[in-house]
């Protein structure tokens, strides 16, 4: 079984993308599209890694983060905060909530291949894997 990727998206298309792409690497991918929602599947799934858009209903992501960094049964979990908000202290917020990355929105593919490759590393890159893709499409 491939590894588990808890996505914490509102955004259906975001979802769509999320799934889509990674799903063609293998990778499981679970849903929360709320910040509570998402805490409770990183405690019943143990995701490999979870990547957390800031702007959530009913929890906002960096709140969401804390509580995970928090508990001890899940705290070891990589979060990637995924975020439109790319204003001025944004990413110290981010940092300081316990997230291991930050990436802006709109996302660059090739950016979020690499930083999830950095945290779920296998033998097989996805990032060199979409970059060989992506050359042999043009030719």
């Amino acid at each position: 079984m491939g590894k588990v990727i808890l996505m914490a998206e509102d955004d259906t298309k975001s979802l769509k993308l999320i799934r889509d792409l990674f799903g063609v690497f293998g990778y499981s991918i679970i849903e929360a599209t709320d910040g509570k929602r998402a805490i409770e599947l990183a405690k019943t799934k143990k995701p490999d890694l979870i990547l957390m858009d800031i702007q959530l209903p009913v929890m906002n992501g960096i709140e969401a983060t804390m509580m995970i960094k928090a508990d001890a049964t899940i705290r070891d979990i990589p979060v990637i905060a995924v975020t439109a908000n790319a204003m001025r202290g944004d990413e110290e917020r981010v940092f300081q909530a316990g997230c291991s990355e930050y990436i802006t929105k709109p996302i660059n593919i090739q950016t979020l291949l690499q930083t999830v490759d950095k945290y779920l590393s296998s033998s097989t890159s996805i990032a060199k894997i979409a970059q060989k893709r992506g050359r042999n499409e043009k030719s």
